[in-house]
């Protein structure tokens, strides 16, 4: 895998105009994103004329019409076509979200679709995720406990577990931290928010054991203190989550535990 670099002032290219489709009187314009390790004319964008009456209402369905009946070299993630999964993380005019559950009727003119912005490229629509991964990794995702684990299960009061809402609904697009320019710029330390929205949810768990021990190890300049409450990230979350504010929120305990 080859980082995709640009030189200062330099401009993507355009790259092939595929034929409308014959007979089709209902079309859209999509222009994608092109790249790949292999090529020699790349970056560029390729446009694609889809048959609305022959294809689906989302974004993702015209991606899959353009893979399946124009062009099959193109390459996309895409799993559980539901909103659930995050495979399909993109940028679409200019916003990231997912293609499954974003509607063609959403956006006007042209459908210009780009990958997740300031990652590395593996091919066309796919970024790297891998030190995206790595840093949820870092936070430790999981139950942390002294305490003999019982019989049956770690119990929790109803008013416990509504401390999780909003946090355990992140389906790990990367939406929201593509979306953050201080992860744009400091990816490489900064944790970023949707590791960071991770990192809140289990510290607020009333059955995990080791609370203080996950602020140590974000009690960091970086790795905590980069977000600047932007709020680009609750802006991109598909699901309606505020990783924002969950930082704020970690923020607040840092205070706390040094009064």
């Amino acid at each position: 895998m080859v980082q995709l670099t640009l030189p200062k002032n330099s401009r993507i290219e355009e790259g092939k105009t595929w034929p409308k489709p014959e007979g089709a009187t209902n079309l859209r314009e999509f222009r994608v994103y092109r790249w790949q390790e292999e090529g020699t004319d790349n970056p560029k964008v390729d446009t694609y004329y889809i048959d609305l009456d022959d294809c689906g209402p989302m974004i993702l369905d015209g991606l899959l019409y353009i893979k399946n009946k124009i062009d099959p070299t193109l390459a996309f993630r895409r799993s559980c076509r539901e909103g659930i999964c995050g495979s399909c993380a993109m940028n679409m005019n200019g916003l990231n979200g997912l293609a499954c559950t974003t509607g063609m009727d959403e956006v006007e003119g042209a459908v210009t679709i780009y990958p997740l912005p300031h990652m590395p490229v593996i091919r066309d629509l796919i970024p790297d995720l891998t030190n995206f991964y790595a840093q949820l990794r870092e936070i430790e995702p999981w139950l942390k406990t002294d305490t003999p684990q019982p019989q049956k299960e770690w119990r929790q009061s109803h008013y416990d577990r509504e401390k999780l809402d909003g946090l355990y609904e992140c389906i790990l697009c990367a939406c929201c931290s593509t979306s953050c320019p201080s992860y744009w710029w400091n990816g490489d330390r900064y944790l970023g928010p949707a590791a960071l929205l991770q990192a809140h949810r289990w510290i607020v768990d009333s059955r995990d054991e080791k609370t203080g021990e996950r602020l140590d190890a974000l009690e960091d300049p970086f790795r905590l203190y980069r977000c600047h409450t932007i709020m680009n990230c609750a802006n991109a979350c598909p699901k309606g989550l505020n990783p924002a504010k969950a930082i704020a929120e970690i923020k607040a305990l840092m205070v706390e535990r040094r009064v």
